[in-house]
């Protein structure tokens, strides 16, 4: 694994959009792996600026996204598919046809995980990018999640609706399940890209980089990828340096 440990958040943000940069303009049709959550805001800020100043395209860009809440539309101002939109894709000039996520509003959840399963062995991730929890979760793969899980839904464990609660007026509001890639998805990954900042994901990331690889902390898993790069700041950093 390799370790880029940044001033700050700015900083983190700038390096990460560096990285993707990087696979977009050595391959015009790359598969992207996109993040929700306030942590890859940064990123996707840089990739916008960069589009309208320097005319980088996405046109030809595909991507697939991590989790989508079960029972949220996509037109929920809540769900992860218009926060994509708001977020990124309307900043760019990529195409909405080729952007992929899981449909929260599935009637057959069991086939819709079988689609997003299927559709991941098609647009295999050139470079896929990763948050992480104050548990070590990532996506929505909690601990205890197997190594070998792929695309399924999934419960949330309390913390983790604690930490994105700050998104919904009420915690109570916070949907409980939600689609998810599986860290088999996760590994089938060119390239993982994993961002963390802030000190309270400080024990979350010593786990990862330094501690027993465990299905108890599942982003430790990311030690036996071949190319993982972890970008964070240093209050993220504080345990590892």
């Amino acid at each position: 694994m390799k370790i880029i440990v940044t001033k700050n958040y700015e900083e983190m943000s700038a390096e990460a959009f560096r990285l993707v940069k990087e696979v977009v303009k050595e391959n015009p049709e790359a598969v992207l792996g996109l993040a929700t959550g306030s942590t890859p805001l940064g990123l996707y800020a840089e990739m916008i600026r960069d589009h309208r100043e320097n005319g980088t395209s996405y046109r030809r860009v595909r991507t697939v996204n991590l989790d989508e809440y079960e029972g949220l539309p996509a037109s929920d101002e809540r769900s992860y598919a218009y926060f994509m939109r708001h977020n990124l894709f309307d900043g760019l000039d990529i195409e909405l046809k080729n952007t992929h996520i899981e449909d929260g509003t599935a009637a057959a959840p069991e086939a819709e995980c079988a689609r997003y399963n299927a559709l991941l062995s098609v647009l295999r991730q050139d470079i896929q990018v990763l948050g992480i929890g104050s548990n070590g979760h990532i996506a929505f793969n909690e601990p205890g999640t197997p190594f070998d899980s792929v695309t399924r839904v999934v419960t949330l464990a309390e913390s983790t609706v604690r930490d994105n609660s700050r998104l919904f007026d009420r915690i109570e509001d916070v949907p409980r399940r939600a689609f998810s890639m599986g860290l088999r998805n996760i590994m089938n990954a060119r390239r993982v890209l994993l961002l963390a900042n802030g000190e309270k994901k400080a024990k979350a990331v010593y786990g990862m980089v330094r501690g027993e690889v465990t299905e108890q902390l599942p982003a430790s898993i990311l030690q036996r990828h071949a190319d993982c790069i972890l970008v964070c700041d240093e209050a993220a950093a504080r345990l590892i340096s």
